[in-house]
């Protein structure tokens, strides 16, 4: 996939290019069929299948605060939407000047004269430019005076029969409500977090037997606190672990941490970036009487959770 990081990097037109417009935060199963759904219309024309998505997200500019927080950062959304197969991924840093651009201008000279544009595949109630005024309606009107295509894609259904669409919003209100696997149906993979390995409090081997990995939070969202079953990506290798989200209330010194004990794993990661997905939530955090009857439990929430991965 080639990326273009803002429109002065694309030198001429793309032959025949196809369209696909949007912020793709998770770059859902939704987002992934409409995304191939381009790259098929590119293929059967013989052109290029373009994604067109914002940097930051643009409710970052317009917005000052109340913003969610955002399922997939920068670099991995980046990495999701190579994964689709996309011929090219076209970042537009978003500004305030940006946003003053009229939707008729951002037809006329970004997708129709830089871009090239050739059809544009959309989601029926999508909005853009100026005070978001451009819509479906527009993109059929330029469509006949410019040449182009346009057409409406379908909304892709949450999976066992249900008749809601798949949005950003409603995985994320999962992640944040612990409902890890209901997300997992909605992403089409496990929901991750990344992060760096940094000293903790010291407890985890010392006092109750099991060492955990402290992890500094690259992402926004975090799943709600509790217990889960998780693997681990670190060095090529897909390990098995138990992850902890909260306040440790046991020890009674409120402060919020993300910890993982890696199971059957003895190697020396402090500083080092790992990948965490969020299989099943075992139980919610719990006040334990002390620390043997803590230990008892982290043993049973260890073999509950190779259990889960076993199957």
């Amino acid at each position: 996939m080639e990326l273009i990081e803002g429109l002065d990097q694309i030198k001429k037109p793309y032959r025949n290019a196809v369209v696909a417009l949007g912020n793709f935060d998770g770059v859902h199963i939704g987002h992934q069929a409409l995304l191939h759904q381009v790259i098929e219309k590119a293929e059967s024309i013989g052109g290029t299948s373009v994604a067109i998505t914002f940097e930051p997200h643009p409710i970052r500019v317009l917005k000052e605060k109340g913003h969610p927080p955002l399922i997939t950062l920068y670099e991995q959304k980046i990495d999701l939407i190579s994964k689709t197969g996309i011929d090219v991924l076209i970042c537009i840093p978003f500004t305030l000047e940006f946003a003053s651009i009229t939707a008729s201008l951002f037809i006329e000279e970004v997708l129709v004269k830089i871009i090239g544009m050739k059809a544009i595949i959309i989601g029926e109630d999508y909005n853009f430019g100026k005070n978001r005024e451009g819509n479906l309606d527009l993109l059929k009107e330029y469509g006949v005076k410019l040449s182009f295509d346009v057409r409406v894609a379908n909304w892709i259904l949450t999976p066992g029969g249900s008749k809601k669409r798949i949005s950003s919003t409603r995985i994320r209100k999962m992640v944040m409500n612990g409902e890890v696997e209901r997300a997992q149906g909605l992403l089409g993979r496990h929901y991750q977090i990344r992060g760096t390995v940094e000293t903790g409090r010291n407890r985890g081997g010392k006092l109750l037997g099991f060492p955990t990995a402290n992890i500094k939070l690259h992402d926004e969202l975090c799943p709600k606190t509790g217990v889960y079953a998780v693997t681990v990506a670190f060095n090529g290798h897909a390990l098995m672990g138990v992850a902890n989200i909260g306040y440790s209330p046991t020890f009674d010194d409120h402060i919020y941490t993300i910890e993982v004990h890696i199971l059957d794993f003895d190697e020396d990661i402090y500083g080092k970036n790992i990948r965490v997905n969020f299989i099943h939530r075992i139980r919610d955090e719990k006040k334990f009487a002390g620390i043997k009857e803590l230990s008892e439990q982290i043993k049973k929430d260890i073999e509950k959770t190779r259990q889960l991965l076993a199957e």
